[in-house]
């Protein structure tokens, strides 16, 4: 494993390997949403009370999982720049900033579409609901660090501290509902005793899910490779204008 993180550290190595793979990953994406999308619209049940409307679930659940576990790969890659300098790892920080805060919104607005239904309103400040609102101000905070700097250095190590710090959301993001009493329902996918919820609406999930990962892998790669590249123009230019 150390061997491909050093081989990847280059970043003309990674730019090559990032445009061989990422159309495979749009591929998979597609054919994953697609799937999940005719799956959760047309083969699986309506819920016994909120009927038809449930069927939001099938992006709002998969599009939160995303929000967390962007920012968790954030987290980690925080580390390695703090403490062992990868190269690469504030690179893949910045890139993936701006897609964990789609997910986020996603997840909040549609959210808000979900709840109006069954709660009667657009919005309430419980726990769960603002702890992820708290998480999305994280990202646009990360993405207007990491650019607040002329130097790139300075920009990546303010970002990597915030996230670091941020970190300390995900867990209350993911207990709120067990330790505050909130609207939201408990967990019913990820138990410990196992799912709770009907196979015919977890297949959607799953699908859904599947989908969200790999369009996050997909446009890590490109963010990555637009932002390598604009580095190496950046070099070339300050270059010409020592040269003249």
């Amino acid at each position: 494993m150390s061997n491909i993180f050093n081989f990847l550290a280059n970043p003309s190595r990674f730019r090559i390997f990032a445009k061989s793979i990422y159309p495979y990953f749009l591929i998979i994406m597609i054919i994953f949403i697609i799937m999940g999308l005719w799956y959760g619209l047309f083969n699986s049940p309506p819920d016994y009370q909120q009927g038809e409307t449930v069927r939001i679930m099938y992006v709002h659940v998969p599009a939160a999982w995303m929000a967390l576990m962007v920012y968790l790969s954030m987290t980690i890659m925080s580390l390695f720049s703090l403490v062992w300098r990868h190269p690469l790892a504030d690179v893949l920080s910045k890139s993936s900033a701006p897609i964990g805060a789609a997910f986020t919104l996603i997840a909040l607005v549609t959210g808000s579409i979900w709840g109006k239904p069954t709660w009667g309103t657009w919005w309430v400040w419980d726990a769960r609901l603002t702890s992820v609102f708290i998480l999305f101000l994280i990202y646009m905070g990360h993405i207007a660090l990491v650019r607040a700097f002329e130097d790139e250095f300075k920009g990546a190590r303010a970002a990597a501290i915030l996230t670091l710090f941020g970190a300390f959301n995900l867990p209350i993001i993911k207990f709120s509902v067990d330790w505050w009493n909130t609207l939201h329902q408990p967990a019913s996918v990820i138990k410990l005793d196992g799912p709770s919820i009907h196979i015919d609406m977890m297949i959607p999930l799953i699908l859904m899910a599947v989908g969200f990962l790999f369009f996050y892998f997909a446009f890590l790669l490109i963010n990555v490779q637009t932002e390598l590249n604009q580095r190496k123009l950046k070099k070339l230019f300050i270059k010409k204008l020592n040269l003249n």
